[in-house]
């Protein structure tokens, strides 16, 4: 499966439009993550664990959109975006989501 930003994927031509496909995860916080968060903002630096959070809340995103996409037939998502809601004190949802297309060698 074939991801882009853009709105087309360079050296193919899209044939078919499938659709809005989307993917999304709600996490929340974790207590022992809190903690060392709260150690790391006295000293300063990366906050690690909640970089790590974020970037597996992404992955599982991406993976559900992909999922859902060739469920369509999809061979390839244009145009995707990643957005992120507050859904309750100490949880956030991040959504990603796209075009699926078909697309061809040009």
């Amino acid at each position: 499966m074939m991801l882009a930003t853009t709105d087309s994927v360079p050296g193919k031509r899209i044939i078919r439009t499938m659709g809005l496909v989307r993917g999304n995860t709600i996490r929340a916080r974790h207590i022992g993550r809190d903690l060392l968060a709260g150690l790391k903002g006295i000293v300063g630096g990366e906050i690690s664990e909640y970089t790590k959070m974020i970037a597996e809340a992404r992955e599982q995103a991406l993976d559900r959109l992909v999922e859902e996409a060739e469920s369509k037939g999809a061979n390839a998502v244009v145009c995707v975006r990643f957005t992120t809601a507050s859904m309750m004190q100490g949880a956030a949802e991040l959504l990603a989501y796209g075009t699926a297309v078909i697309v061809e060698d040009e």
